[in-house]
């Protein structure tokens, strides 16, 4: 036996023997490994029910690469098809239809349509209610009609109404009536030309009479069915009883009061 080998012996002879020594297990065992499962359970669970949400959303709403639903980003712009609602204000460059559709713009209330300039000044205003619609401002338009088998309106109620063209103003009724009405006054001028009425019968109405002085003449007035149209100074036109001759004259007493 070499003198490496009998250290080596003696060595082990002399280490302690661990008969006795106690064993402990390495990992997670008892209640904390049946929480690692419930928790990595739920966690699968939640994951799974996440993924079918999403599934479920992008299914409803459409969801594709050029868009949500019916709105469509294309490379002209933003393209929104079938029935929309803005519950916040809505600021476009510009608004079309098809070429075959009608543009439909509908409220509970009424519809304003506003103008604005750089500086935020309101130029013009558009109000479609249910009595009709409202401008704010000057109106420029070619036409202006209304639906079949309705009335076509335009007031002003506490302002002027002017119509004004270069070329003319043209006011037409084809198949009825065209009337004019105001509280006080009428005014018809023309500048440079001359006011024509071209009709059949041209009647004036709600005419002052006139009477004459004596006492003959009056007593004949409330058979008289002849009058003569007489014309005061300033304008003012009256009737007269008709008589053999002019009796303008006689009864111009009413140019005094006018």
């Amino acid at each position: 036996m070499t003198r490496e080998q009998y250290i080596l012996a003696t060595q082990q002879n002399n280490l302690p023997r661990a008969e006795n020594a106690q064993l402990y297990p390495v990992g997670i065992y008892g209640w904390r490994k049946r929480c690692l499962y419930f928790f990595v359970l739920l966690l699968l669970v939640t994951m799974i029910v996440n993924l079918a949400m999403t599934i479920w959303i992008l299914k409803v709403m459409n969801f594709t690469v050029d868009g949500m639903g019916n709105l469509r980003v294309t490379e002209k712009g933003i393209r929104l098809e079938g029935i929309s609602e803005f519950l916040l204000p809505l600021y476009v460059k510009e608004i079309h239809s098809r070429k075959d559709s009608p543009l439909v713009l509908q409220s509970d209330r009424n519809v304003t349509v506003n103008a604005r300039n750089h500086m935020g000044q309101l130029t013009g205003q558009l109000t479609v209610g249910t009595e009709g619609a409202v401008f704010g401002h000057s109106v420029e338009t070619p036409h202006i009609r209304a639906e079949p088998s309705q009335d076509l309106r335009l007031e002003s109620p506490t302002r002027s109404l002017i119509m004004e063209a270069p070329r003319g103003v043209q006011v037409s009724a084809v198949a009825g009536d065209f009337k004019a009405t105001c509280r006080k006054e009428l005014h018809l001028q023309s500048t440079e030309g001359e006011i024509f009425l071209n009709a059949d019968t041209i009647r004036l109405g709600n005419l002052p009479t006139g009477s004459f002085s004596t006492s003959s003449s009056s007593s004949s007035n409330s058979r008289q069915t002849v009058y003569e149209l007489c014309v005061c100074p300033n304008g003012k036109l009256y009737l007269s009883p008709a008589g053999v001759g002019s009796t303008c004259q006689s009864s111009s007493n009413i140019c005094l009061w006018s």
